[in-house]
């Protein structure tokens, strides 16, 4: 669900003027997700389609063979959300151009109220945080032009520090100092909007905008988490591709910066609007789309246009019991315990965490349980610790066990390591390791 600025909820983060409202969270916010609305939007979608839905772009009708059958007219649903969208505002320091959102388009007369009260937000935070797994403290307007928007952050993270809270913004609203707060607020992610990386082409889409502004407060924010030695925020920065930014020098001058400033994340937004401003060069099936479809923010959770950054391994397998016959594969008895030895080199400049304070984004070894003819069976089938943080250019040891499969047949093992709640390293095109497996 998502909570307006004026403190209803609609369905889903693609619904700018509040067409699609599910309740008021002031009646609760169990209430609201299990009331009349919600459940008959979750009746209707389980049986073929919602006229609630209108022109959701969301929302992805079956066809043919995808159709549910028998239907589930009555699923079953948790009482409360295990995530939730909050806006602070709707309203917005700048212009993006032809942008749903722009002050211009008047979205914000499409809310009940300018800013979210902060005892309402207390209250929905308390009601719902059991359950949430997650809270995407954005959706339109600048999050941070409201007063008490880094105290909202503070409050989550202080009191329910299980949650995982993630950010987006223009970086304009606050000061060099309330950044800093705001890296030391516990928050888990942050990701600043930069289309540019120089400021004529930057304020070409980001009207009004101020490069050296959002430039600084980006700096700052990773200084302050830098030098106090958090782990957290992860910190993004999203660079929206457009015609007049997407020059090789441009995009260099993006990585260069991006890279002396030290945040963990540069990434490139794909669009196809504007209509006379989107990138044509970065067109999905061109060349040139191919070269950086690794660093695109849509295709994967762990790509990265800072040379070097992307995540990468070698995994290769111990089997000395094989006496050179490297094509045998791996024999178990169903249900017996078998283990793997493993050597992992990490390829990139980043290291791999291994212990931090947080659970996401710590690097596991991973192995996937796939049939004889490599499909997928269970992509969870096994796990294993690093011994340590793996640092860049290092190699180490990892033992796995596996437990066979109960039932017998052949089975391929596909290794690769995975950043726990965020991605498998295969999706930004680290290589992978397969061997075969015969349950008896």
């Amino acid at each position: 669900m998502v909570l307006l600025c004026d403190g209803r909820f609609v369905c889903g983060c693609a619904d700018p003027y509040g067409k699609r409202v599910l309740g008021d969270a002031r009646a609760g916010v169990s209430a609201v997700w299990t009331g009349d609305t919600a459940s008959a939007l979750r009746r209707d979608l389980n049986t073929g389609g919602s006229k609630f839905c209108g022109d959701c772009p969301l929302k992805l009708p079956l066809k043919g063979d995808q159709a549910l059958s028998p239907p589930r007219r009555d699923p079953a649903v948790a009482p409360l959300p295990s995530r939730l969208y909050i806006e602070c505002t709707a309203a917005c320091n700048i212009s993006c151009n032809q942008a749903c959102c722009a002050p211009e388009t008047g979205i914000t007369r499409t809310r009940k109220a300018g800013m979210l009260d902060f005892d309402l937000f207390t209250r929905v935070v308390d009601e719902a945080a059991p359950s949430l797994v997650r809270i995407d403290f954005f959706n339109y307007g600048e999050a941070f032009l409201h007063k008490r928007a880094i105290e909202m952050c503070e409050y989550v993270k202080s009191r329910y520090p299980h949650v995982y809270l993630y950010t987006s913004t223009n970086g304009l609203a606050f000061t060099e100092d309330q950044a800093r707060r705001l890296a030391r607020s516990g928050i888990d992610e942050v990701t600043f909007s930069i289309d540019g990386a120089s400021p004529e082409r930057y304020a070409r889409y980001r009207q009004r905008g101020d490069f050296a502004k959002a430039i600084r407060n980006l700096s700052a924010l990773v200084d302050e988490k830098h030098g106090k030695g958090l782990d957290v925020p992860f910190v993004n920065w999203r660079y929206i591709l457009v015609t007049h930014n997407d020059s090789d020098d441009e995009l260099q001058r993006a990585k260069t910066l991006a890279g002396g400033i030290g945040v963990d994340r540069l990434c490139w937004e794909i669009t196809d609007h504007p209509e006379d401003m989107f990138s044509r060069r970065f067109v999905p099936g061109t060349p040139d789309y191919d070269a950086i479809r690794h660093e695109i923010w849509d295709a994967n959770n762990l790509g990265n246009a800072i040379p070097g950054a992307m995540p990468r391994a070698r995994i290769e397998l111990e089997r000395p019991w094989l006496d050179g016959l490297l094509n045998r594969p791996l024999r178990a008895n169903r249900g017996d315990a078998l283990e793997i030895a493993t050597r992992v080199t990490n390829l990139s400049t980043r290291p791999f965490p291994a212990q931090a304070t947080y659970g996401r984004r710590l690097v596991r070894l991973g192995a996937q349980l796939c049939a004889g003819d490599g499909t997928l069976v269970n992509r969870d089938y096994e796990r294993a610790w690093l011994p340590s943080a793996l640092l860049p250019g290092a190699t180490a040891r990892v033992p796995l066990t596996i437990t066979a499969p109960s039932e017998p047949g052949q089975y391929t093992l596909k290794f690769d390591l995975v950043s726990e709640g965020i991605d498998w390293f295969e999706a930004c095109g680290s290589p992978t390791t397969s061997a075969p497996l015969v349950v008896r």
